[in-house]
């Protein structure tokens, strides 16, 4: 790789994203040809992944019928995740939810938060997914902060949630658990996606549905059981919250649309943004949903057809009309940090140091490999025991020498100057392990903590960038 330039002596390079349009191959129910194989995890795995089921990682909680908790994580071989963690009393019979798991885990579709795995361990059940970094629909329809949705959007989510509903319907799993507003995320391109979980009941006994009586199907009120024509009915709760930006009651919603009110339903921010042929089609195809009988609601297939003609702004990526950063014009995306990264962005100087001496020497790649030289074997000593006095002597003594170069000294000095408070020296050795070895995410995290303690926000925004991006091209590869 090149050299790097400007003040640092280093240069920042970005990696460009490529435009999601929605293409005519978008317009089918998004099934991946290649995904990594569903797999079981260790418990010690997502407990790491997850900093101990930490409450900072939280990301959704479910009430007391459902005490079920999602935790967001990271792994080394697979990136984001997202982990669900059932409570102690569901699928008490541990081949009963593997078998679950892999049935749901053998879907892949880009209209899905996709499965990747799943764990149990003594009464622990957990299910791991992609991880969504977008938030909700319930985030973006109901409590937006910058803009409303816009109906091209809104026309999008309805198209992509009926097309997973048909994909998966497709695949044999066409009962889904309580859809709402909430299970529908948005991806870093910004593409809504149904989550996987709601695939998979949340215990054996399937008491896994809607707990609001005013929007469950109403078969279900009757006999306890879901259907695919019951799926359809939320399908129907979930375009009225299209169109009205609220979650409406169907019974009430039902009403005006008899009395040919219609447009009291619409969202007000939506007001000149559609044409009533458009608004009329959208709430007849909701009338349809939330039909009575089972029998007379559509099938998802139907769905899909009747939605492909409303679509809106066809060309426009979905980052854009959703109104987030992904793809902006510097090519610049939202930051999905690592332990490490998240750590230097904390300025977190101590959860550095434990993370530099669980790694050991393995980033050193071959380049350390005379582990007899005494000054750098007393120099990792005193790094180990927190003497960063000595370390800082022994590492000079060792680099002056001369007799190899290794970039995990100059990172464990860099680290000792810091907590030395010399971040000026520090910075001199993040930027000398870069040379040594310039794809290395921990230089550029080591680099960024530098640059953050100096007050050079920028720059250390810049280097946790590319830090991050080059340990997602590791976790690819």
């Amino acid at each position: 790789m090149g050299a790097r330039c400007s003040k640092f002596s280093f240069c920042w390079w970005h990696s460009h994203l490529k435009p999601t349009v929605l293409q005519s191959s978008d317009l089918e129910n998004g099934e991946k040809n290649s995904f990594p194989n569903f797999r079981e995890f260790s418990w010690e795995e997502l407990k790491a992944a997850t900093n101990g089921f930490s409450p900072e990682n939280i990301v959704s909680e479910h009430g007391e019928k459902a005490p079920n908790v999602v935790y967001k994580g990271f792994l080394e071989s697979e990136g984001w995740i997202a982990v669900k963690r059932f409570n102690k009393s569901a699928w008490p019979d541990s081949r009963q939810f593997l078998d679950e798991a892999k049935a749901v885990g053998n879907l892949r579709s880009e209209r899905l938060a996709n499965l990747v795995g799943c764990c149990f361990d003594g009464e622990e059940r957990l299910l791991v997914a992609e991880f969504m970094p977008n938030e909700t629909l319930a985030k973006h329809l109901f409590h937006w902060e910058n803009q409303p949705m816009k109906w091209a959007m809104r026309l999008r989510v309805a198209l992509y949630l009926a097309q997973a509903l048909d994909y998966c319907s497709s695949r044999g799993r066409a009962l889904y658990h309580d859809l709402n507003a909430y299970r529908v995320l948005f991806d870093q391109d910004g593409n809504p996606r149904l989550s996987c979980f709601g695939l998979m009941k949340n215990s054996r006994d399937g008491k896994s549905y809607s707990t609001n009586l005013a929007f469950t199907p109403p078969e279900y009120l009757r006999t306890g059981r879901v259907t695919a024509e019951s799926v359809v009915y939320s399908f129907g709760t979930m375009l009225l919250d299209l169109l009205s930006g609220k979650h409406i009651p169907p019974s009430h919603a039902l009403d005006l649309i008899r009395g040919k009110n219609f447009l009291m339903l619409m969202d007000s921010c939506l007001e000149g943004h559609f044409s009533n042929d458009d608004g009329t089609e959208l709430v007849r195809l909701a009338t349809r949903c939330l039909q009575y009988e089972a029998r007379e609601r559509p099938n998802a297939k139907s769905l899909v057809t009747s939605l492909m003609s409303l679509q809106k702004e066809i060309e426009v990526p979905s980052y854009v009309l959703l109104g987030i950063p992904q793809g902006n014009a510097n090519g610049t995306q939202p930051l999905l940090l690592t332990p490490m990264g998240e750590a230097c962005l904390r300025m977190d100087l101590t959860a550095i140091h434990e993370i530099l001496d669980k790694a050991g020497y393995k980033d050193d790649e071959g380049i350390a490999n005379e582990e007899t030289l005494n000054s750098k074997k007393q120099g990792d000593a005193a790094f180990r025991a927190k003497d960063f006095a000595t370390a800082i002597d022994c590492y000079t003594q060792f680099i002056d020498g001369g007799t190899m170069v290794s970039p995990t000294v100059y990172a464990r000095r860099c680290l000792s100057y810091l907590m030395s408070d010399v971040p000026n020296q520090a910075l001199a050795d993040a930027m000398q392990a870069l040379v040594v070895s310039p794809d290395w995410p921990t230089a550029f995290h080591l680099q960024a903590v530098s640059l953050f303690i100096l007050g050079m926000e920028n720059d250390a925004q810049e280097s946790l960038r590319e830090a991050t991006n080059l340990e997602a091209k590791r976790n690819k590869t």
